[in-house]
């Protein structure tokens, strides 16, 4: 499938750091980190084919047309080399972007995201899977919600959970399920060995589906990472606690950016 022009915001100033945000988000997920970062990296954050104001191509998509997606800005905005950061499974994008254009990559950071998962893991999944495709996408996210914010921000941020939740009614359903199958089913353990960047590998401590346990996975393949995990979070790490994020992103950045 050709790559698609994506919709996309440039921000700061320094050297490239591309933002690829995770199933049915949008480019806006990462405004709180840009803010802590614009200073000293160009920020590069773009929605995902289907996704915002990006074109809706046909599904199904594969991990490889994210992969080309990326490649094809970078390409556009002309930048030499560029930091990737994902969350989800913008985590699984940056690796793979990194393992097919490996002169071009500078660093990866993995946030939130999987490997190495098991057989109990990979049903689990499949279960939110069929219950989507029996249900309906909005009538499983309240499983979304559970597995997403720590119960303390559930109370205290109404707002901003009904805001990451119309955005996942507003991202069209084929696309939705789409991704969630390449999230699903990608399984990067076999060629992370293969990614020679520096990798940030980051999750919280009671993320279910990207738990310590897959990210412990992660660090030991990768020939050069730093693990993080933070305490007391779940998945939606950038919504609830940017704030937690950002000095472990920007001291990684930095650092690799001087290598």
């Amino acid at each position: 499938m050709p790559a698609v022009d994506v919709s996309y915001r440039i921000e700061g100033k320094g050297p490239a750091l591309y933002l690829v945000h995770g199933i049915g988000a949008r480019k806006t997920t990462w405004d709180p980190l840009i803010s802590g970062l614009s200073d000293r990296f160009t920020c590069v954050s773009f929605d995902l084919r289907g996704h915002g104001n990006s074109p809706v191509p046909p599904t199904p998509y594969s991990l490889g047309d994210l992969v080309d997606d990326l490649e094809a800005l970078r390409a556009k905005l002309g930048h030499e080399k560029i930091h990737v950061a994902g969350h989800s499974l913008g985590g699984m994008i940056g690796p793979a972007y990194a393992r097919a254009w490996p002169g071009r990559c500078l660093s990866v950071a993995l946030l939130s995201t999987a490997a190495g998962r098991s057989e109990e893991d990979r049903a689990g999944l499949q279960a939110v899977g069929d219950a989507m495709e029996r249900n309906g996408i909005p009538e499983t996210l309240a499983t979304f919600v559970s597995r997403w914010f720590t119960d303390a921000f559930i109370e205290a941020c109404p707002d901003l959970i009904e805001k990451r939740l119309q955005q996942v009614r507003d991202t069209p359903v084929d696309v939705f399920l789409s991704v969630f199958q390449i999230y699903a089913t990608t399984e990067m353990a076999p060629w992370l060995h293969e990614v020679e960047c520096p990798c940030l590998v980051l999750t919280g401590e009671l993320d279910g589906g990207c738990n310590p346990r897959l990210n412990r996975i992660i660090h030991g393949e990768l020939p050069d990472s730093r693990l993080v995990i933070l305490e007391g979070l779940k998945h939606a790490l950038m919504i609830e606690a940017s704030d937690r994020v950002l000095p472990h992103l920007r001291n990684f950045l930095l650092a690799a950016s001087r290598v």
